[in-house]
């Protein structure tokens, strides 16, 4: 059978992005995600155009009669990413295969921290060490893989900071990968989304991993963010249910944009303020440090204080707590 393999070097931050666009099409194959190579540019001058890239994206096309309206509407879905930068030009290259190029793709293991490992929902996997946490996802193109910084990030500091005792919330839960996280150190979670897609994805995630009974998700979101739009800025979406700001959470967790955070600082301190003095939690993730100066002043001119952060290259993750 013959394919089109399409590919496109992104920033870390646009990998993300182009796997939520994609999933706005019916295309459902697997989509590679390597280092970039940089491989043998023409001159100098592309050379340091390219230097910005930090991933190639590959994926497949059957090269049939739809092939052409496919890929035009593939294109016009990466077009505003291609025009700030983020991604460059779509290339596409003929190629013949023997069945079904999802066999190309590799089971998903990836240790995160010091005990979550990362599986595909089907991988064939046991347990190296007793205190290990196994979370299983289906592979999806709505949202990452769990392997986005952001993500990674954010599980390095629940695995530092949740205990059993902790009623949580995952604001924009995505994929579900934190709110399972958060289960499965014993703690209970409310997992929240505005986008249903995101919603059904991890109630999906939270079946799969057997946390029926410590997570419970529903459309919605946490004070002004029930009309901000799309976490991602991807079309509209209706407004949500504000949930009950009074409900008390001793740790919420956000891996959302940065000027999402912003926006939402009175309301993270309404939904931790009805907790014991000192003990309510709050990690932010999903920005790079640029944003990180900004956040953190904002928050601590709400009256938290900063306490720990992780990084990794250009991204950020941060932990305040409020102290009054």
């Amino acid at each position: 059978m013959t394919w089109l393999e399409l590919s496109i070097n992104t920033t870390h931050e646009a990998v993300d992005w182009v796997r939520t666009l994609l999933s706005l099409t019916d295309y459902t194959s697997v989509l590679e995600v390597t280092a970039y190579t940089g491989a043998n540019p023409p001159d100098q001058r592309q050379e340091d155009e390219q230097s910005q890239w930090a991933c190639t994206l590959s994926f497949y096309l059957p090269h049939n009669v739809q092939a052409n309206a496919h890929l035009e509407t593939i294109e016009r879905l990466l077009s505003p990413l291609h025009r700030t930068g983020m991604i460059s030009e779509l290339k596409t290259i003929p190629i013949i295969e023997k069945g079904s190029v999802v066999e190309v793709s590799q089971s998903l293991v990836h240790r995160v921290g010091q005990r979550f490992v990362i599986l595909d929902a089907d991988a064939d996997y046991s347990s190296k060490l007793s205190n290990e946490i196994p979370i299983r996802l289906q592979k999806t193109l709505s949202f990452g893989s769990g392997l986005h910084p952001t993500t990674m990030l954010s599980l390095r500091l629940l695995e530092r900071y949740v205990n059993p005792a902790m009623h949580t919330l995952d604001l924009g839960c995505g994929s579900g990968i934190l709110s399972v996280a958060i289960a499965k150190l014993g703690a209970t979670v409310l997992a929240i989304d505005n986008d249903p897609v995101a919603v059904q994805a991890t109630q999906d995630a939270v079946v799969r991993n057997g946390v029926e009974q410590q997570v419970t998700t529903m459309q919605g979101s946490l004070g002004q963010g029930s009309t901000m739009g799309h976490w991602m800025g991807l079309g509209t979406i209706e407004p949500v249910l504000a949930i009950d700001s009074s409900t008390p959470f001793a740790l919420i967790v956000a891996n959302i944009l940065g000027r999402m955070h912003l926006a939402l600082v009175q309301d993270y301190r309404s939904a931790l303020e009805q907790t014991m003095k000192n003990t309510g939690l709050l990690i932010t993730s999903g920005f790079t440090t640029d944003y990180e100066n900004e956040i953190n002043h904002a928050l601590t001119e709400a009256g938290f204080e900063a306490i720990d952060c992780e990084r990794v290259n250009e991204w950020a993750a941060l932990v305040h707590r409020l102290n009054d």
